[in-house]
Formats: C-alpha cells, sequence, structure tokens
C-alpha cells in the first residue's frame, strides 16, 4: 500500500488517491467516502456505517410488520 503524503487543497487539507485505487475501487468524482477512526489508524471506506444501521433497522421492521404493511400498502 503506497503512502499517502498530506497536501494543502485550496484553504484545506487532503490526500490525493492512487489513479490505480481510484480505477479499483470503481471511484468516482463526488462519490462519498466515510472516515473511521479506530485508536491510532485512519480508514476510508465506502460503507456508511449510519446508514447501515437504518438498513438494519428497515429489515427487522419490515420482517416484524410484514403482514401489517402489506395491508397498508392496498
Amino acid at each position: 500500500m503506497p503512502s499517502l503524503k498530506i497536501r494543502k487543497i485550496g484553504n484545506s487539507l487532503g490526500v490525493i488517491l492512487p489513479a490505480e485505487i481510484i480505477e479499483r475501487l470503481n471511484l468516482k468524482e463526488n462519490d462519498q467516502l466515510h472516515l473511521v477512526e479506530e485508536k491510532d489508524r485512519l480508514y476510508l471506506s465506502q460503507y456508511d456505517p449510519e446508514f447501515a444501521e437504518w438498513a438494519e433497522a428497515y429489515r427487522n421492521t419490515k420482517k416484524k410488520y410484514k403482514n401489517s404493511l402489506r395491508e397498508l400498502s392496498r
């Protein structure tokens, strides 16, 4: 894994992702990445923990109230 240098970008600081990583992960301009901080490490991820939590809650609700939701959709 290549090391990344923190650079000044406008009034901010940022890192430039290598082209091979962008291609391998099929990243596009304006895609969102999520920064996860664990102890002394930072991770960039396409995984959104808040959305995953919402999706799990939806799946649980959908199972529990399947019949009620079916009736409401009529």
